[in-house]
């Protein structure tokens, strides 16, 4: 590099030079930036609020294992009742980061889910490992999953009622899916309401539901109270789907790059150490177990994230699609298809009216030029593609290719 352009890169210019993705930057240039200490986090302490779920465990492990002072920063998880109080601490600034779910970051972003701001995703945290949970009561009509759900309340007229956690989130998106699937329009033959995931098995308890769907460890929760049992997995509804993510502003990742780097690769170390090995898993399961974090017995946890089911109703089996957390990096990708999709389910189901621009939408959320800064300082592997291909439960192929054609393809929609 030349004397020249040395003097001529002052603060200003490093610091946004900081900012650009790992490609496209000379190593010299780079060296430099570092040189200059312009990479250090910006933010020394993060607060990152998390709701009580098995998949809140890279967040927490990051703090825990210390992977979080080896990126330069301190994180102080923050637990929440509710996905409703995660979206006003974001919005408002009392939370500068969090492990929230993919379609409420979306929701927020294009204000279909109380205020809008602009958002930010800055990493997939996991996929697979959630499940829709019936009640026990149906079962003994012979209701034991979607066919037999389906046949029951056509033959047994009354209110079905079914929870879901946030009005865009995922667990409203996989249940109207599932209830799709099987012939069953959420939004005329159920009545669907929100209720937070900690609360889930309570409100069953009571009978103020015949079915939810949440994560972990509140489906397995349900069986071993003996109230519940599990009619499907999310990962049987769609193999590797994206779940939670590691949301932000984008306010907050124009103000602090380093640090929105940094948090990310912190927690990519984290989902790393978490899926190297049993040991690691069943330590994860220990932790997030107590009080503090999930607040359960351990072993509502550390069977399904070894891929160890029972449905509740005798039928035990070992499933090699569990909740993932890393899988040699390809979990934790914020795919733009992985976005678009769940603006396809939003117009599909009427929460949003018109067709939006999905592929501008996906790109301003999903800030793949941190991830790629995080991943390389992680040494993660990247993917060649910013798009995936998969097959759901019904048959289609979601692929990012034509979403406006995919959304209005469906046969049950609003």
């Amino acid at each position: 590099m030349t004397d020249l352009l040395k003097t001529s890169l002052n603060r200003r210019t490093v610091l946004q030079a900081a900012t650009v993705g790992a490609t496209g930057v000379s190593p010299a240039l780079r060296a430099l930036v570092h040189a200059q200490g312009s990479d250090a986090p910006e933010k020394k302490e993060v607060k990152i609020g998390f709701i009580p779920l098995t998949d809140c465990a890279s967040v927490v492990m990051a703090s825990v294992m210390g992977f979080d002072k080896k990126h330069g920063v301190t994180i102080i998880p923050t637990k929440e009742a509710s996905w409703a109080g995660v979206r006003d601490k974001l919005v408002n600034g009392e939370l500068d980061f969090a492990h929230v779910l993919y379609g409420l970051v979306y929701g927020v972003h294009l204000g279909l889910a109380g205020p809008k701001k602009d958002m930010a995703v800055l990493m997939t945290l996991n996929h697979n490992g959630q499940a829709i949970t019936l009640s026990k009561k149906l079962a003994d009509k012979g209701a034991v999953n979607g066919a037999g759900l389906a046949r029951l309340m056509a033959a047994e007229k009354r209110e079905y009622t079914f929870a879901q956690t946030f009005p865009t989130g995922t667990h409203a998106m996989w249940l109207y899916y599932w209830l799709a699937a099987n012939g069953i329009d959420p939004m005329k033959d159920a009545k669907v309401i929100t209720v937070p995931p900690p609360q889930m098995v309570a409100n069953m308890r009571v009978g103020n539901m015949d079915g939810f769907c949440v994560g972990e460890p509140w489906n397995h929760r349900a069986i071993m109270d003996g109230i519940g049992f599990t009619a499907t997995t999310t990962q049987d509804i769609w193999k590797d789907h994206p779940e939670k993510v590691l949301g932000t502003t984008s306010e907050f990742v124009q103000k602090y790059p380093n640090t929105a780097r940094a948090v990310t690769a912190a927690i990519l170390e984290a989902s790393r150490w978490i899926d190297e090995s049993l040991a690691n898993k069943t330590r994860m399961a220990e932790t997030i177990a107590g009080k503090a974090y999930v607040n359960t017995g351990v072993d509502a946890i550390n069977q399904r994230i070894l891929g160890r089911y029972q449905d509740g109703l005798g039928k035990t089996w070992d499933d090699p699609n569990h909740m993932k957390f890393y899988n040699d990096g390809a979990v934790n990708f914020p795919y733009l298809s992985d976005g678009m999709w769940f603006l396809t389910q939003h117009k599909r189901w009427g929460l949003l009216k018109a067709h939006p621009d999905y592929l501008g939408v996906a790109k301003a959320i999903n800030r793949m030029d941190v991830y790629r800064q995080a991943a390389t300082a992680t040494k993660t592997p990247l993917p060649k593609s910013d798009m995936r291909s998969h097959k759901l439960v019904d048959g289609v192929v979601w692929d990012g290719k034509d979403p406006a054609r995919y959304a209005d393809g469906f046969k049950l929609k609003a």
